[in-house]
């Protein structure tokens, strides 16, 4: 197994229950790989307790961010939005996410869906964080809403970005970054192609475990030590060594995120 490189999983959703059976385990396998940081995008107001529990267990490898994902938006969501801004006022986080715009399962709520993602957005500038955007089939409508917001408090990343060169250099010219994960290695995706126009200086790595699983684990439950051959793919795209890329994207995680690491 590799283990010099230090990566960093910059969304995982480890808290899950996928992972009840053996999540100590499971993490440790992902610092034998290599992956000593694990970023945790907060779903709704149920994920909180055993996010931040997890963050306790493992501190200084977990780091814990704030949000109301968007297939969690509802009809009514101002109880919800309030505890996240408590959070969000009562201890420090790496990011608020995961936040954004899901088209794929409902399209009903799309206006609660917009002023939820506008609303968690302006806290983020508030308390000087990044975003983590999820854009499934909704690339194009929050290009246009972050591209509203003043250019000094765009800061994030679109998460699973699995987008056209069109839409990823509209991204990196906003200021954002991708956040690439199993379906890069998928060889019925044109992500390869797509990443060719895209700096490294712009990719962060992510697994979005227990989904998304990268080949040769496609369709079995995803996790962090798995970004192992999500980076292999993208060293390969980049014509870059393992090593380097590592160094690159962990240090894009390190300084979008500001995180406490050595």
């Amino acid at each position: 197994m590799h283990t010099e490189a230090v990566f960093i999983d910059t969304h995982t959703h480890l808290y899950s229950h996928a992972f009840d059976s053996d999540r100590e385990a499971m993490i440790r396998r992902a610092l034998d790989s290599g992956v000593k940081y694990m970023l945790l995008p907060n779903v709704d107001t149920a994920s909180i307790a055993s996010m931040i529990q997890l963050e306790e267990s493992w501190p200084g490898n977990c780091f814990a961010m704030m949000g109301l994902h968007p297939c969690s938006v509802g009809e009514n969501n101002e109880e919800a939005l309030k505890t996240i801004e408590d959070w969000l006022q009562k201890r420090k986080f790496v990011a608020v996410g995961e936040i954004g715009i899901d088209l794929y399962w409902e399209k009903k709520w799309l206006s609660q869906q917009i002023e939820a993602f506008e609303l968690q957005c302006q806290w983020a500038t508030a308390y000087e964080l990044p975003v983590v955007i999820h854009a499934r089939e909704s690339i194009d409508i929050l290009i246009e809403l972050v591209g509203k917001q003043p250019a000094g408090s765009r800061r994030g990343v679109f998460h699973c970005f699995t987008g056209t060169e069109k839409q990823a250099a509209k991204i990196v010219e906003l200021g954002y970054f991708l956040g690439i994960g199993g379906v890069v290695t998928y060889k019925s995706s044109d992500l390869r192609e797509v990443l060719k126009s895209v700096p490294v200086e712009r990719i962060l790595l992510e697994t979005d475990s227990p989904y998304l699983a990268p080949v040769p684990y496609r369709s079995k439950r995803n996790e962090s030590a798995y970004l192992i051959n999500i980076a292999r793919q993208l060293a390969a795209v980049y014509g870059l060594g393992l090593d380097e890329l590592a160094e690159i994207t962990t240090r894009n995680a390190v300084n979008l995120f500001r995180l406490p690491v050595d």
